[in-house]
């Protein structure tokens, strides 16, 4: 048992009365939870008892929040969002470390909330227990559509703790119009998004069933992101595993991911991308892109894969990107990568459109340029295994082909087919390549707007 102390006003507290309870605690946990209003402002949480808790003697001066003691329900129906919003602004707000603990073993109702920074703390999420989203979409009316958990503009920050985040998706499917092509097309909630935030660690977690896509990494510096778990249903719409825009020093490591979409996509002015160790499928392979959408610039550099299996996939690793735009993609590499019945295995495809209707054949693109596929191994579901379809007027470069060998899933052969597409090949390479120092080989006769290609399309030259 811990010996409580009520102690008189000190001077640093003239102008409101200070509790400090003394509590002598064998661990190493420190409590470090302080209520006043020196900022102009009532205290925004009720405490289990008012004042000040304090260790004096912890060295580690970590501020622990057990949501559990302020009054967060943990039943899956009792709505938790008010305590979680209010805990995080308190530990945000403090000097010291601070660690927020949603405890194992309970699940946590949360609405569409805001983590904002800068905080004054570093401060760790540990997540042990489910936060579950509402399965209603109407909760969103009025809120942004984007977002549910939203942590924005904060500094060293660690999220992590072996629990699970529910984004509660099924109704979002339902009423999606790649679900059904009646329903007016609208956007979802991105279930986790990281914007503008450095230094963040995100670690051992587990993602289900996100409305859109499950985590998004927009305009950060530093992300080291591992051991992460992402499922989804394989028809579940626009449910990207991991997405990354406009991010830089972005490094992703041991990642299990299932869903219905890219399991990992890359887009618009991101760099110093590092992948290794990832397990993809279903869904629709790794990508960089979309690029150049609506005329749109972009730029993509420095990225890198090494070590993945993908299976059951749409698409292997692919570079994805609409006419129109400008920018360029460039100095990427897939390597160690094993497949097991993948469509389109090795693809770069500077047709893109994901469109109802067809896309305007358009003359400017985004770039493609030193691209390397180095150990690629496996079977490929369709004929075509490599393909790369490059515009006309920036025509794919320097690309490199090294030890790849793609057989047939269903024992059949394996082909590859080029458009504008240049650079080298070493080593044993099938299907045989088609990439050219000089001249283009194989060209592509129609041009359809579907995002998947078959032989037919291509004739040689």
């Amino acid at each position: 048992m811990g010996k409580i102390r009520n102690s008189s006003t000190s001077n640093a507290y003239s102008s409101h009365s200070v509790y400090s309870f003394n509590y002598i605690i064998p661990s190493s946990i420190c409590l470090l939870l302080i209520i006043s209003n020196a900022n102009g402002f009532s205290p925004i949480i009720h405490f289990p008892t008012p004042g000040l808790f304090r260790n004096t003697s912890c060295p580690s001066k970590t501020v622990v929040f057990n949501i559990n003691d302020f009054g967060a329900k943990g039943d899956g129906f009792t709505d938790d969002t008010k305590t979680l919003e209010d805990v995080w602004k308190v530990a945000c707000s403090l000097s010291s470390r601070a660690k927020i603990v949603i405890p194992a073993g309970k699940s946590y109702l949360v609405r569409p909330i805001d983590f904002a920074g800068p905080c004054q703390s570093k401060v760790t999420l540990r997540i042990s227990g489910t936060i579950v989203s509402p399965r209603d979409p109407e909760v969103w009316e009025g809120l942004n559509i984007h977002r549910w958990l939203y942590f924005h503009g904060v500094k060293d920050l660690i999220v992590e703790g072996g629990g699970l985040i529910d984004g509660s998706g099924h109704k979002w499917w339902a009423q999606s119009c790649k679900m059904n092509t009646s329903n007016h097309c609208t956007h979802a909630p991105t279930a986790v998004t990281f914007h503008k935030c450095k230094n963040l660690k995100v670690r051992n977690l587990t993602m289900v069933s996100s409305p859109q896509m499950h985590m998004a990494f927009t305009a950060c510096v530093r992300v080291a992101a591992s051991r992460l778990s992402v499922f989804a249903p394989a028809d579940s719409p626009n449910t990207d595993g991991i997405h990354i825009s406009a991010s830089k020093h972005v490094n992703l490591k041991n990642i299990i991911i299932s869903t219905g979409d890219d399991c990992i996509s890359i887009v618009s002015n991101s760099s110093r991308i590092r992948m290794k160790n990832i397990v993809c499928g279903p869904g629709h392979g790794i990508s960089i892109g979309s690029l150049g959408k609506a005329n749109s610039s972009a730029a993509v550099q420095d990225v890198s894969l090494d070590g993945a299996y993908l299976f059951n996939t749409e698409n292997g690793l692919r570079i994805k990107t609409w006419q129109g735009g400008s920018g360029f993609a460039r100095n990427i590499t897939f390597q160690n990568v094993w497949m097991k019945n993948v469509s389109n295995p090795i693809i770069i495809d500077q047709y893109y459109c994901d469109s109802s209707v067809p896309c305007v054949n358009q003359t400017s693109s985004v770039s493609i340029d030193t691209v390397s596929f180095h150990g690629i191994r496996g079977t490929s579901a369709t004929e075509v295994a490599i393909l790369f379809a490059c515009s006309d007027i920036f025509p794919c470069r320097r690309l490199y082909l090294e030890d790849i060998q793609l057989t047939s899933a269903s024992g059949g052969i394996t082909r590859s087919f080029c458009w504008e597409a240049y650079g080298k090949s070493s080593g044993v390479i099938h299907p045989a390549p088609c990439i050219s120092s000089g001249e283009i080989i194989i060209g592509l006769k129609v041009m359809s707007n579907s995002t998947s290609r078959h032989k037919d399309e291509y004739a040689f030259l």
